[in-house]
């Protein structure tokens, strides 16, 4: 794929844009939203990792519009790839996952933006332009943590607990609040038992968990803390 310029609106043909989400209705009420700018246009739909990037070999698209929790995959993950083989793609994230644990984290695997399913139809359409026209995009609150971070010379892991878990850890412990066991999160994320065990224990260390049942249990309520915010 060649190299993928800034998008001006004064163009007059329409960015492509590929909606990668695994809720159907969620893209199709974005679908139409996009779809009804002049500038703007919807080339794609994609539930998972695999026709994601059949979809990005397909249409060629200037911007892929990314949720973090898909199909039998992961977003990040996704960003990951996406930004290994197309290193000039544009990404935004429109998830459900709360910002502050997660804009960072998208941003440093390669997308260009990161904005909550909660926010107003007229701030998804702005994030987008802000991407396409070559910006990065984050709330104003965030923006204010991330610089802050720099000028105190802060790591991202201090303040929320969560934020000293590793990406491949945060994923298992979601997984782990949705009930999955360990082979079976092994099989999600294509690593060994053993590592996932591995994590598991790291992952108890940085939260000060004493038993895997606290594990579990700090998994299942953070996870239903995230479900709340969805609704």
């Amino acid at each position: 794929m060649a190299g993928i310029p800034t998008w001006s609106g004064k163009r007059r043909a329409r960015a492509r844009i590929l909606l990668v989400d695994d809720h159907p209705l969620v893209r199709e009420r974005l679908g139409e939203v996009i779809n009804r700018e002049a500038d703007l246009a919807v080339c794609a739909e994609a539930e998972d990792c695999v026709a994601a990037i059949e979809s990005i070999k397909a249409t060629d698209p200037h911007l892929v519009i990314i949720d973090l929790t898909l199909k039998n995959s992961d977003g990040l993950e996704l960003i990951k790839d996406i930004h290994a083989e197309w290193p000039s793609l544009l990404m935004l994230v429109v998830s459900m996952h709360d910002e502050s644990l997660y804009a960072e984290r998208v941003l440093r695997a390669g997308a260009r933006g990161y904005i909550t399913k909660q926010q107003a139809t007229r701030s998804i359409l702005s994030a987008i332009r802000r991407v396409l026209a070559g910006d990065i995009f984050v709330s104003e609150s965030m923006a204010g943590k991330i610089l802050g971070r720099l000028t105190e010379h802060k790591t991202s892991n201090s303040g929320e607990p969560l934020s000293s878990l590793a990406d491949r850890e945060l994923q298992v412990f979601e997984l782990t609040g949705h009930g999955l066991n360990t082979r079976e999160i092994a099989e999600r994320l294509s690593i060994g038992v053993k590592t996932v065990e591995t994590y598991r224990h790291r992952i108890r260390e940085k939260l000060q968990l004493q038993h895997p049942r606290d594990l579990l249990r700090s998994a299942i309520a953070w996870t239903h803390q995230e479900k709340k915010t969805e609704l």
